[in-house]
């Protein structure tokens, strides 16, 4: 028979024989990437079949000729703001040489030597990021930014960045290297409301991207690294140190002389008189988060986009002027220079955000992108963990020095209380207690808690974790605070609740979020009690409001550097921040002094309209404990007791009743044992423990240990352990 295709049957058949003689770990090692190339070649293969098909002519995207307007507006349906403005499409021949020069020596050297993938870009990038330790460099061409500008979304995966790699490939097989070029410089965005070059020149220079100096168009290829940070309308001067790097890297890709370089250097910069847009109604922080935050619906046609978001104007007025006169008053006696705010409803919708003190004077938002040391204000993902793990707000726990693995933590008063009730040693915000619990429960338990309720930055898992060591942003801390506020429910903090085209059709609708990393309401309504007492008698009394049920807590960190008060009602979290952009200390400043005066003026005026509502799951709490306690006297006496009730009779209107163990414990123990914890701050009766009586464990109380004594050598044991 004759033979048809393929290699020679004398030549395959013993290349044949001699692959099935090989170990099956050789044929495996062998065939599996074979077989995988081949797939992946197939998928491959199909993919730009499918884009050719989808997309017959990708220059149709070009027919766009202006950027948008982009409209946003409050949750009344009022305009807050109006970013961008109309501009043609320039033509790659209308684009200045700098422009493009400027572009490509920064974004992509090689542009014109590879096909949509660099793969001496990617190993560049991928050495840089080693060497440092973080994510410094990306490593895309300029192909594939467009692609993804173009196409995809903004999501982080594998099979997003894949097909970014085949969407690349595949507009260099359909267009020129100018084209792409030409779609790139029009569709990309420069900040500031900025699509496209022409749109960039006159938002910056009020001029046409035709008439930019070789400065200027460093100014503006240096906006395509972080448009928000770089952009001459956040930070002007920041601008310009970039524009140098740009200037920089356009003489070491042979794009410029040395001459040019330095007559750009020395050309001053004129930014457009507007640059820096004046903030009306103290809403320009909440509106660049915003835009930042834009999902990519934008597409070809749209003259106008509508933004709906849930900002509040009343409220953010309110929230800017507050942080101003506050911080003009404690600037110079208490070295206070900068305030950020942060208001949610409990859907997470983002009702207020101010950034700083003034926008005129620094564009950097420290409500989502300053990083500090929470302090105390971590606390709460301490006590609820030891909750969830068998605590009760009236679990005893030891306020005695203590060291671990050299590290003794101590109190801001410099005294210790010795053994305290969980819900006094939280209102007071005692160090040594929560650090006995962080031990006690793990830090990585606390520290994946906090996770679940939002917290996404790195959380060091070790005892001073307790102590709000760890940094976070004062946008992510109001929100997992947020799971507090919804009874167990955590939240997403978000402002944008819509896209619509000026003719109505929707872009984006937001829709509901998935729902994970519940706590348990009692568990929560617990936890609230506690907080509750924060405002009423402890560290943040300065936040009350008049008649209102408030929970929250305080924070300072170290050295007094950051101070916060993050609380919230049952309709709103809010969250402050006061510091210094350099570290340094203020002057003895709390998170119970200018945060909390902050909070409640702000809060006060969130509330003017809305119904007084109880703490999600407290009356709940309340009622179980009381009934407990009832139980427990009904037993000892033999009889339900009649008339008033002589249990809610004993408990202060706003102090919950002990936990029945608790309770049990000081009536069998007698006077000679540990008091109820007394919330105004006199801790001499909650001083008087006998720890030989052993009735008191810094272990929850549990099926292991019912209201039997605990001996002396066990918490000897416990203590020392600590």
């Amino acid at each position: 028979m004759r033979w048809l295709g393929g290699p020679h049957p004398r030549v395959a058949a013993p290349v044949g024989r001699a692959f099935a003689k090989l170990p099956l770990v050789w044929r495996l090692a062998i065939g599996l990437p074979l077989l995988g190339i081949s797939l992946g070649s197939a998928a491959f293969a199909g993919l730009l079949l499918y884009y050719t098909i989808a997309i017959p002519d990708p220059l149709d995207l070009k027919s766009r000729d202006s950027a948008p307007v982009i409209q946003i507006l409050a949750r009344d349906g009022s305009v807050l703001a109006e970013r961008g403005s109309a501009h043609a499409y320039l033509p790659i021949d209308l684009v200045p040489r700098s422009i493009v020069a400027a572009v490509l020596a920064t974004e992509d050297r090689r542009f014109f030597d590879h096909w949509g993938v660099d793969p001496l870009g990617l190993a560049r990038a991928a050495f840089v990021n080693l060497r440092q330790g973080r994510f410094a460099e990306g490593g895309s061409t300029l192909t594939q930014q467009l692609a993804k500008n173009l196409f995809l979304t903004s999501e982080r995966s594998l099979s997003r960045k894949v097909e970014e790699l085949v969407l690349a490939f595949w507009l260099e097989l359909r267009l020129s290297k100018h084209e792409i070029l030409e779609l790139y410089l029009n569709r990309v965005y420069f900040g500031g409301g900025a699509y496209g070059v022409e749109a960039a020149a006159q938002r910056y220079f009020d001029k046409s991207a035709r008439q930019l100096s070789i400065a200027e168009a460093a100014v503006i290829a240096g906006l395509l690294k972080a448009p928000s940070r770089y952009a001459p309308s956040s930070n002007s001067r920041l601008a310009v140190a970039r524009a140098r790097v740009v200037l920089a890297k356009m003489v070491a890709a042979g794009l410029i002389s040395a001459r040019e370089h330095q007559d750009a250097i020395e050309t001053g910069i004129d930014f457009a008189p507007d640059v820096h847009q004046p903030d009306r109604g103290g809403v320009s922080y909440a509106v660049d988060f915003a835009l930042e935050h834009l999902p990519p619906v934008i597409s070809p046609g749209q003259s106008e986009i509508i933004v709906d978001t849930t900002l509040d104007r009343d409220l953010q007025a309110e929230a800017a002027k507050a942080v101003a006169d506050e911080i003009a008053k404690a600037r110079e006696p208490l070295a206070v220079g900068q305030a950020a705010v942060v208001v949610l409803d409990t859907d997470g919708g983002i009702r207020a955000m101010v950034g700083g003190r003034s926008f005129a004077e620094s564009q950097f938002n420290r409500a989502t992108k300053a990083y500090r040391q929470p302090g105390s204000a971590f606390k709460p993902f301490v006590y609820l963990t030891a909750l969830e793990n068998g605590f009760t707000p009236d679990s005893v726990a030891y306020d005695l020095p203590m060291t671990i693995g050299g590290w003794s933590p101590g109190n801001d008063s410099g005294k210790y209380a010795g053994p305290v009730a969980l819900r006094q040693a939280l209102a007071q915000s005692i160090n040594t207690v929560a650090v006995r619990l962080v031990v006690e429960t793990g830090p990585s338990k606390v520290a994946r808690l906090a996770k679940r309720l939002g917290i996404d930055s790195t959380l060091r898992e070790e005892a001073s974790l307790a102590l709000g060591t760890s940094e976070v942003s004062l946008l992510e801390l109001t929100g997992a605070y947020g799971a507090f506020a919804r009874g167990g429910r955590p939240v997403e903090p978000y402002v944008i609740r819509r896209i619509r085209s000026r003719a109505g059709r929707v872009l984006y609708a937001r829709g509901a979020e998935p729902v994970s990393g519940r706590v348990a309401p009692a568990t929560v309504g617990a936890l609230n009690d506690m907080l509750a007492d924060v405002v009423r008698a402890g560290t943040g009394r300065r936040a009350a409001l008049d008649s209102r049920p408030v929970a929250g807590k305080t924070g300072t960190s170290q050295d007094h550097r950051d101070a916060w008060f993050i609380g919230f009602t049952a309709q709103m979290i809010g969250g402050v921040w006061v510091g210094n952009d350099n570290g340094e200390p203020m002057r003895n400043v709390t998170g119970g002094q200018i945060p909390a005066v902050i909070w409640r003026r702000i809060m006060a005026a969130a509330h003017e309209h809305e119904p007084v509502l109880p703490l999600p799951g407290v009356d709940a709490y309340r009622a179980s404990e009381v009934a407990a306690l009832r139980a427990v006297r009904t037993v000892e006496t033999g009889a339900a007791s009649h008339g008033p009730d002589p249990i809610r009779a004993e408990l202060l209107p706003w102090q919950s009743a002990p936990s029945r163990q608790a309770k049990v414990r000081e009536e069998r123990a007698g006077p000679d044992a540990i008091q109820r914890p007394d919330m105004t701050g006199n801790r001499a009766s909650a001083e008087r423990e006998h720890v030989s009586a052993g009735r008191v464990s810094l272990h929850p109380p549990g099926p292991a240990y019912p209201d039997a004594p605990i001996s002396a050598d066990f918490i000897a044991r416990s203590l020392e352990g600590l």
